[in-house]
């Protein structure tokens, strides 16, 4: 009997084994149904952020082409404005050109190529004549002021360096003075002159009989600059690249400036540089001491003339004999000597 109990015990013990797994089971089972309702919750979750992500992408998305579009509409915008402003100043420009050719009248000549365009005139007033010159600079560099024979000390007629250089247009340039060293004559610019950004014979102060001196001249973008200098440093950085000095300035952003009085009320030749609104230069040569042609202007008067021509800009250089106006190779004022005065410097418009 105790072997029959024994037999049954080993009969069922592999039943009661997998009865207890089977119980251990689902305690594990429920022991996990925990974590996986934590899970599914976190994927959920996961889910609505990467649709909130989602979102915000096709947001951003959204504003990199609408400011993309308006980009591309304000440049279109600012294209057609800039156009348009162009077109304008165009229009302004050569509506300015023909108030200028209104005041001045018909031309008697005109140099036009790529670097620049002349166009001369007839002075006749009432008491004076001369020449107007209207030079509109498309390369600056076709404008210079020269050294009689490219050279210090030297002496020439405003002609000789015409042809010298091959100068569609040359007038006169700065004062200058005369004297004779060891037997040899030398002639050499008063105050301040320079010539390829350099002043070629050092600075001098405005002090003396000198303190009315001015330096006018242009620059590399060929804007006409000038006033008095009182230090070198002045000098460069005003920028001028091409200028010469005499007495005195005549016009400045349009306004006559008062004269010194030594100045004053006397008619004589005279050569002039100004400059208009638009940038053009404008020289001008009167004649003068000549009873039956042309006795002379006074500065006061030319200052109003000036003004009625709508120059900007305006300085006196130097006059009486020295004023001389050529234009294609030939004089075509009268300089007051009965001939061309030979001088240290010449203003010079290349072809």
């Amino acid at each position: 009997m105790r072997w029959l109990n024994l037999f049954f015990v080993f009969l069922i013990a592999p039943i009661i084994g997998i009865y207890v797994l089977c119980a251990g089971f689902d305690k594990q089972v429920l022991a996990l149904e925990l974590p996986i309702e934590g899970v599914n919750a976190a994927l959920e979750n996961t889910e609505k952020e990467i649709i909130s992500l989602q979102q915000d992408v096709g947001f951003v998305h959204k504003t990199l082409v609408e400011q993309e579009k308006m980009y591309r509409e304000q440049q279109e915008l600012l294209q057609k404005l800039a156009r348009e402003a162009f077109e304008k100043a165009k229009e302004s420009e050569q509506v300015y050109e023909q108030r200028i050719l209104k005041k001045l009248g018909t031309p008697i000549a005109v140099h036009r190529s790529n670097r620049v365009e002349v166009k001369v005139f007839k002075l006749d007033e009432l008491g004076y004549r001369g020449f107007i010159a209207k030079v509109k600079l498309f390369d600056p560099s076709a404008f210079r002021v020269v050294l009689a024979k490219d050279k210090l000390g030297e002496a020439e007629t405003p002609l000789e360096a015409a042809k010298r250089t091959g100068a569609v247009l040359c007038v006169n340039g700065g004062g200058f003075y005369s004297f004779i060293q060891d037997g040899k004559k030398y002639t050499l610019p008063i105050a301040n002159t320079v010539i390829d950004g350099k002043l070629i014979n050092g600075f001098h102060p405005p002090v003396g009989p000198n303190e009315d001196v001015f330096l006018a001249g242009i620059t590399r973008d060929g804007e006409l600059v000038g006033r008095i200098f009182y230090t070198e440093d002045e000098v460069y950085e005003s920028g001028i690249w091409h200028g010469v000095s005499f007495v005195p300035i005549l016009i400045q952003n349009g306004m006559p400036l008062e004269l010194p009085e030594k100045w004053q009320n006397t008619r004589h030749p005279r050569t002039i540089i100004g400059e208009y609104a638009n940038g053009d230069l404008i020289l001008i040569v009167v004649d003068g001491r000549q009873e039956d042609w042309s006795i002379g202007v006074t500065l006061e008067r030319l200052q109003i003339k000036l003004i009625e021509l709508g120059v900007r800009e305006a300085y006196n250089l130097d006059g009486g004999g020295s004023s001389t106006f050529i234009f294609g190779g030939e004089v075509l004022n009268r300089p007051s000597d009965g001939k061309q005065r030979k001088m240290a410097t010449s203003i010079v418009i290349l072809p």
